[in-house]
């Protein structure tokens, strides 16, 4: 459904992106992860067509995102910083979306004012952040999109929305079909909602694969070698740790093929445990380089 082939984008001799491709399918949830500064707004910013590539392409629906009116209609976007014009109130905002979008169901908006309770009369601008990210959701879902793009979409949040507006959007991708991209910090909410993650790192996607891939290629060893014994021979060992005896390792490698390696060392005793998305995320970039850092204050 989204389709990123080669994207180039350079500002002021910046390269901030540096041919990105990326692929999301339709009724998918992606995640898009990534450290600050590592490209993601900058490639979300094409996808919705608001920057031009310097090369590489766009699209959605096969067709190209920029400046093209029948593709920006297919899709809804939810930023980080939510704008709407100074006075625009709930309600005013949905006449305006009904007039650009002809998907607007004003019968779903409707419904969905029973999810959001706002005051649909009152100046978007004196909401919290947490009720304008609620007003968001509310017109955006009402658009009926056929994509729906969102950037730190439960930012502001408290827990109980947080998860009535995932349990919307989950809801909307399996009745619908609608196709979910989104850009998060929170690792652990997209660990529990997409089914496929991309990592971006200095403008370049790093690896783009389903959680389940992702989980099953990098595993978590827990051991206590035998007496006078070392690390088995043959483990691609991407970080080690170790509390007395017992060692801690994160290693690349099929959990079979790491168990068939640790059974015939003879450890003392030996698990395997599966990796968080927040885990793999750190090992992925580079390990022990980008982990949190003890510092004596």
């Amino acid at each position: 459904m989204i389709q990123v082939n080669h994207l180039e984008k350079s500002f002021e001799g910046f390269h901030a992106l540096k041919g990105v491709d990326m692929h999301v399918e339709k009724g998918a949830i992606y995640g898009l992860v990534g450290p600050n500064g590592a490209g993601k707004s900058t490639l979300i910013r094409h996808i919705t067509g608001v920057y031009k590539p310097d090369a590489g392409e766009v699209l959605i629906a096969g067709e190209p995102v920029y400046e093209n009116k029948k593709v920006k209609a297919k899709f809804s976007y939810i930023p980080d910083e939510i704008f709407y014009f100074p006075q625009a109130s709930i309600a005013g905002m949905a006449d305006f979306y009904a007039g650009i979008y002809p998907t607007f169901d004003r019968e779903l908006f409707r419904r969905l004012g029973q999810v959001f309770e706002l005051p649909k009369g009152s100046p978007i601008r004196r909401f919290s952040k947490g009720m304008q990210k609620q007003a968001a959701f509310w017109l955006a879902i009402s658009i009926r999109p056929e994509v729906l793009i969102l950037d730190e979409p439960v930012d502001g949040l408290d827990p109980v929305m947080r998860r009535q507006v995932w349990q919307l959007l989950l809801s909307d991708v399996s009745q619908n079909g609608t196709t979910v991209l989104v850009s998060s910090h929170n690792l652990r909410e997209l660990e529990d909602v997409c089914d496929r993650v991309g990592i971006v790192d200095h403008g370049r996607m790093l690896l783009e694969r389903s959680l389940l891939e992702l989980q099953e290629n990098i595993v978590k060893v827990q051991m206590v070698p035998a007496e006078g014994n070392g690390l088995p021979e043959g483990l691609k060992v991407v970080h080690q740790s170790q509390a007395g005896r017992l060692l801690t390792l994160v290693v690349r490698g099929s959990g079979e093929e790491i168990r068939a390696t640790l059974e015939a060392a003879g450890p003392v005793y030996f698990d395997l445990l599966p990796l968080s998305l927040e885990e793999i995320f750190i090992y992925e970039l580079g390990g022990v380089s980008h982990e949190i850092r003890q510092i004596i204050l």
